[in-house]
């Protein structure tokens, strides 16, 4: 079976806890999960597998296993319920996009003029939003993505806590897709680079919007390693839906709640540059390995548009259409002993 076909029955793929063991799992009708580090799956590149990113480092003769181990429907099964979901992957790489939606950006570039100018205007804000349409639309004719590196180390379960870091105070939520890699690529063109996509998870990219640039190396940007890559800032799964049933990525609907309140629903057609032209690009920067994320940017709807940011007791609550739910409560870090003036707070776990 080629990864594009759909199967007849669905599936997906993850990573799960239970008993002290972690093992791959794969799911099925949403709810129940087949132990892959026990399970034999007939016509398999290698089974029993030891994890999730050895599925994938087969992808296109596993796909087809997985597709028919799933369609007999008669494997040993653990209830969703009752595992601790972790990350679903474990990647060699995590590339993110920045400045990838149009109405983010220009909202980015509006909360930033008006942190500079408190007093702005009504006509002098719908100026700086022309403006940064103009930007976007010279982006997608001229344009080429901004990519950049995350630490593996910053990825937490769809349903663990996330600790807010001492340093910083506005903590901002990203809710996006991410493309999995099922196949090594370098220099791939992007009419066929969604060969090299095994399947879609959910990440929350959260950053911390004060710490992005250094008043001390202004010349020098943004400083990502510290704005977003504490520990547990990086919410993905609870799994990845294989490509075939995500056949078309141009219409997902993106919704984080906070508290029970929408703060981003937009669709992926307001994205600037689409998956494709994501994995062309990053392949020609970096070798592509199985396993790896690309993340694809963030749209509206961030803190930073309602300037308003993470707290500890908040609860994020995350979905993109057809790969599932995220659930996070938002907990203080505690201060290293010695430290005067830090109130105690959560250690990551």
């Amino acid at each position: 079976m080629n990864p594009s076909d759909t199967p007849n029955t669905w599936f997906a793929l993850g990573t799960f806890a239970a008993g002290g063991r972690v093992f791959p799992g794969l799911v099925l009708e949403g709810e129940r999960v087949v132990d892959l580090s026990e399970a034999k799956i007939p016509g398999a590149g290698a089974s029993p597998f030891s994890s999730s990113r050895q599925v994938f480092e087969d992808w296109e003769t596993n796909f087809a296993a997985l597709a028919a181990f799933a369609e007999r429907g008669d494997a040993d099964t653990h209830e969703l319920t009752a595992l601790r979901v972790l990350p679903p992957v474990e990647p060699v790489q995590i590339l993110q996009s920045g400045a990838n939606y149009h109405r983010h950006v220009v909202d980015l570039i509006v909360a930033e003029a008006k942190a500079g100018n408190p007093r702005m205007t009504a006509e002098e804000e719908a100026e700086v939003r022309r403006r940064g349409e103009r930007l976007m639309d010279e982006r997608v004719a001229y344009g080429e993505p901004y990519l950049f590196l995350g630490s593996p180390a910053a990825m937490c379960g769809a349903y663990d806590d996330v600790v807010l870091p001492l340093e910083g105070e506005k903590h901002d939520w990203e809710l996006e897709f991410a493309a999995v890699i099922g196949r090594s690529g370098r220099h791939v063109p992007p009419e066929r680079a969604l060969d090299l996509v095994a399947g879609y998870t959910i990440v929350n990219d959260i950053t911390t919007r004060d710490l992005v640039y250094r008043k001390d190396l202004k010349a020098i940007g943004t400083d990502w390693l510290r704005s977003k890559n504490a520990p547990t800032f990086l919410p993905t799964g609870p799994y990845i839906v294989p490509a075939a049933f995500v056949p078309d990525t141009s219409d997902l609907r993106i919704t984080l709640k906070l508290n029970g309140r929408t703060m981003q629903d937009e669709s992926t057609s307001d994205i600037i540059f689409d998956v494709a032209r994501l994995v062309s690009y990053a392949s020609s920067r970096v070798i592509l390995r199985p396993g790896d994320l690309i993340l694809t940017g963030s749209p509206a709807g961030n803190g930073s548009r309602w300037g308003r940011f993470l707290k500890e007791g908040d609860v994020m609550e995350g979905t993109v259409t057809g790969l599932g739910h995220q659930r996070n409560r938002c907990v203080r870090e505690s201060a290293p002993k010695g430290i005067p003036g830090r109130t105690p707070g959560r250690n990551p776990c």
